[in-house]
């Protein structure tokens, strides 16, 4: 796999990274352990050297499937991520970040994460919200500056609250952190607006997820597709949103000329074609879409002609929310 450096860490990340949320078992039903190990290690056999998970992803699981394999391999690096101690997904406006991340909560959670690893140090560290009124708030970038110290972390991160990319320009201003990560794709194009350019302004390597718009882009996702009870996708494409899905695919296959099948590749190589982009990080609970996402990573993105085309399919919308 092609690699590309992330930002200031200096770190060389494979363009496609292993989001490791789907196999935490918990919200995405289906995961089998004994396939998810033997996809991450598919993974790794392939090139693919950054792996993203996080203390929330079933309490821990997906902590512990990845640390099982990146301990047989040395030299992958491992991002996770602390939960906000009170539990909001998103930040919500108006709350201090003592609320969010006090020092001692972030500590306890990085030795919980360690512990989940079975790793000595966390290559990237990140909170898993954000609000920028953080920036100068609160003690936690006393507990980053001693967990950096202290040798159990070597960078640190944040993920951006699900589309407010501008929510976080301050705080990469101030050079706090040293990477963010950021829901990009054909749909949500706002990082471009400004947030991709304040990263390469101030060298922080950029962490891109959803990439294919939690499966929208995936071209598999028809109006007739169903979830399984418990499910988080069965809220995420509620009420009508599959019905409505479906014209914006056929339009983005008429205007390049392309088929369904080849929508996810398209999709990925649109956001890798950013040179602000460091790594995309996808979900891939089995050996084959390990196999056929692994294969993109080649260096290779799309063509100006056909980046400048999707951008005209941009879609604001925010289906987090209940439909």
């Amino acid at each position: 796999m092609y690699h590309r450096r992330l930002g200031r860490t200096n770190l060389n990340v494979s363009e496609i990274g292993y989001g490791a949320w789907g196999i935490g078992q918990a919200m995405w039903i289906g995961a089998d352990d004994q396939e998810s190990l033997r996809a991450l290690q598919r993974f790794i056999d392939l090139g693919g050297n950054f792996i993203d998970t996080a203390l929330g992803y079933g309490d821990g699981h997906s902590e512990r499937l990845v640390g099982q394999v990146v301990r047989d391999n040395p030299g992958t690096l491992v991002a996770t991520k602390v939960p906000p101690k009170n539990g909001q997904w998103p930040a919500p406006k108006g709350i201090p970040a003592s609320d969010a991340f006090p020092a001692e909560h972030v500590i306890a959670c990085t030795d919980q994460s360690l512990q989940n690893l079975g790793l000595p140090s966390i290559d990237v560290q990140q909170f898993h919200v954000w609000d920028d009124s953080w920036t100068d708030q609160g003690d936690w970038q006393d507990a980053i500056t001693q967990l950096k110290r202290d040798g159990k972390i070597r960078h640190f991160g944040i993920s951006i609250n699900d589309h407010q990319p501008d929510n976080a320009i301050r705080l990469i201003e101030s050079g706090a952190i040293d990477t963010v990560q950021v829901i990009y794709n054909v749909f949500d194009q706002s990082p471009q607006d400004r947030l991709l350019d304040a990263c390469q302004v101030h060298d922080i390597g950029v962490i891109v997820r959803v990439a294919l718009d939690e499966g929208s882009l995936s071209g598999r996702i028809t109006a007739d597709t169903t979830f399984p009870e418990g499910d988080w996708r069965h809220r995420y494409f509620g009420g009508n949103r599959k019905q409505e899905l479906q014209e914006h695919l056929r339009a983005i296959e008429q205007d390049l000329g392309i088929s369904t099948e080849q929508l996810p590749e398209t999709a990925l190589r649109f956001v890798l074609s950013h040179p602000a982009v460091s790594t995309v990080i996808v979900g891939m609970r089995s050996l084959a879409n390990v196999e056929r996402n692994a294969a993109l990573a080649d260096g290779q993105g799309l063509s100006r002609e056909q980046v400048e085309r999707l951008y005209k399919h941009r879609w604001d919308r925010n289906w987090y929310n209940p439909a």
